[in-house]
C-alpha cells in the first residue's frame, strides 16, 4: 500500500511563492506519473501539474510558466514550486501518483492559501 505524505502548504501573500513536497512511502512497485491536483471550495478537483517515471511533464494552462513539478526518485519525493501566486490558486492541493498496475494513490491534502 502506497503511502504520500505532503508538506509545506501555508498562507502566503499575492505574489508570494510556496514549495510542496510529498514523500511517497510503502510500496516497492513502480510508480508511472506523480502529480499534484487542488479543489478549491465549490468546484471539482483538478490537475495542476504532474511528472512522469520518465521525466516528461504535464501542467494545468492556468499555472503554465508559474508552476514547476521535479522529483528526486532517489527520496521518491515529488516537490511543486509555486511561485508569483494569485488568490485563485487557493485551494487544498493533494498529491497523487499511479502505479504500474493502474492504481490510485491520494495524499491527505494541503492547504494553501493565497491572500490578495
Amino acid at each position: 500500500q502506497v503511502q504520500l505524505v505532503e508538506s509545506g502548504g501555508g498562507v502566503v501573500q499575492a505574489g508570494g511563492s510556496l514549495r510542496l513536497s510529498c514523500a511517497r512511502s510503502g510500496s516497492s512497485i513502480s510508480i508511472t506519473v506523480m502529480g499534484w491536483y487542488r479543489q478549491a471550495p465549490g468546484k471539482k478537483r483538478e490537475l495542476v501539474a504532474a511528472i512522469t517515471s520518465g521525466g516528461s511533464t504535464n501542467y494545468a494552462e492556468a499555472v503554465k510558466g508559474r508552476f514547476t513539478i521535479s522529483s528526486d526518485n532517489a527520496k521518491n519525493t515529488v516537490f511543486l514550486q509555486m511561485n508569483s501566486l494569485k488568490p485563485e490558486d487557493t485551494a487544498v492541493y493533494y498529491c497523487h501518483t499511479r502505479d504500474y498496475y493502474n492504481m490510485n494513490y491520494w495524499g491527505q491534502g494541503t492547504q494553501v492559501t493565497v491572500s490578495s
